[in-house]
């Protein structure tokens, strides 16, 4: 099964695919999306739907794996979020997907084993668990590792 995993972000996107056989992972791709700074929350949007688009096509995942909002104090980060996750789910849609939340917690305990963990070590763990020549970008770590809780997981009630 291929799975794309997606930490969703207004400034940054990350998203990873890798292919699960078995009990066996095998990393495809991953990367970020960074829109252009300032660029009004409408183009932001399209930009993520369009290189999302793109990925889904390129890599033809048979589902999507999203990392549930994250609460914080910032009220306008959350919305903004919340717009972007939007949009992955409409992206994955589109394309006849099913699309999965996980929540941070989740996704940090099926990766490293503690719930709290700190990015640095979602990161050396996508590393070990990929067999990565390189740590990858912290925002696509957190997308490959959305994709390996789901792996791990298989929900079967997409959102």
């Amino acid at each position: 099964m291929r799975i794309l995993g997606i930490d969703p972000g207004s400034h940054i996107t990350g998203y990873g695919i890798i292919e699960k056989k078995g009990n066996y992972f095998r990393h495809i791709l991953h990367g970020e999306i960074k829109p252009k700074k300032d660029s009004p929350l409408s183009a932001t949007l399209i930009y993520v739907y369009q290189q999302l688009s793109a990925v889904i096509s390129e890599t033809a995942p048979q589902a999507i794996a999203l990392e549930n909002i994250f609460y914080g104090k910032n009220v306008r980060s959350l919305i903004k979020q919340a717009q972007v996750r939007g949009v992955v789910i409409f992206a994955g849609a589109d394309k006849g997907l099913n699309v999965f939340e996980y929540s941070p917690l989740e996704i940090k305990k099926a990766v490293v084993g503690y719930g709290r963990a700190e990015k640095r070590q979602v990161q050396v763990m996508v590393k070990a668990i990929l067999k990565l020549p390189e740590l990858p970008p912290a925002d696509a770590a957190d997308a490959l590792a959305t994709a390996i809780c789901h792996a791990n997981f298989l929900k079967e009630n997409p959102i």
